[in-house]
């Protein structure tokens, strides 16, 4: 858990708390219909009137490690995207010490269906549905984003169920219309070069998510990279990343973005020079890029 800490000083130190204002919260809001902690969620109204509300998902990070952080997520995501006039939900997801993958993206994909399936109950406008997050949450928003059309995928000899079945609303969509990526892992097979070693880590968080190393586990390796979804129906992404991110490489990110562009998804790719894991990157300058892509995408689809 050592480095949950650590992501959370990041957060504390980059002034990332700040005060949020809405006119209505529903806390707690179990979307799987188990009773479960780790499948509530948070769902935060603007304070701007109107008769619905597009909608932000916003990820947490924590490598994976937490079951429970969805008031950190609004904490340091949540007021910009507010004050824009999106509502703004926040789900927790099964710990890597609980479940391995894909349980996180299922949690998160059965946290979109179930928006969609209660849309009217919470004032929610589902034509437009965004999803942002940081860290381990950027990589969840990510493949959230690339994954939106999948259900079973196969790499040598393994498949996975990437949508799962999880909660009341399965048939309704998990596909979201944009994407904004924080620094979020993605090819976990290069991550370690990556960041400059000539070795495997043991005991990674990468490794406790896959349940095994990574050596011997390059089809997993693969079905975790939101890069390997991708077509033609892939929303548009924004992703941000710093130069100086030793926890999560810049490298994660370039290589997202040009599979991104590859397949000529629109995609903006932000080095941030001088950022951090969280330090120099959680700014008013880059929460308004965010909002004001949202914003741009939100046009678009209507």
């Amino acid at each position: 858990m050592k480095i949950n800490i650590i992501f959370l000083l990041s957060f504390i130190a980059s002034g990332a708390l700040a005060q949020v204002t809405y006119s209505s919260v529903y806390k707690d809001v179990n979307y799987a219909d188990d009773g479960m902690s780790y499948h509530n969620m948070d769902i935060y109204i603007p304070q701007a009137k109107k008769i619905d509300y597009p909608v932000i998902v916003v990820v947490y990070g924590s490598a994976w490690f937490a079951n429970n952080l969805k008031d950190a997520a609004i904490q340091t995501m949540a007021k910009h995207l507010l004050d824009a006039g999106f509502a703004v939900v926040a789900p927790n997801h099964r710990s890597s010490n609980e479940a391995k993958f894909p349980a996180q993206i299922n949690d998160i994909k059965a946290a979109i269906r179930f928006i969609r399936g209660q849309a009217k109950k919470y004032n929610l406008d589902t034509s437009f549905v965004g999803i942002t997050g940081y860290s381990s949450g950027g990589h969840l928003a990510a493949l959230a984003g690339t994954s939106g059309t999948v259900k079973n995928f196969t790499v040598g000899k393994v498949t996975q169920d990437i949508e799962g079945s999880l909660g009341n609303y399965n048939g309704y969509s998990s596909k979201v219309h944009a994407v904004v990526d924080w620094f979020g892992p993605t090819n976990l097979w290069v991550i370690d070069s990556c960041r400059g070693k000539d070795a495997r880590q043991p005991n990674t968080p990468e490794e406790v998510l896959i349940g095994g190393k990574v050596d011997d586990n390059y089809d997993k390796c693969a079905l975790l990279d939101p890069a390997i979804y991708i077509d033609k129906k892939t929303p548009p992404f924004l992703i941000l990343h710093g130069d100086r991110d030793v926890v999560v490489p810049a490298c994660q990110s370039e290589l997202l973005y040009s599979a991104l562009q590859k397949a000529k998804v629109p995609s903006q790719y932000v080095l941030v020079n001088g950022g951090q894991h969280g330090p120099g990157m959680f700014t008013d300058q880059y929460f308004k890029m965010m909002t004001d892509f949202f914003r741009s995408r939100l046009t678009t689809t209507r």
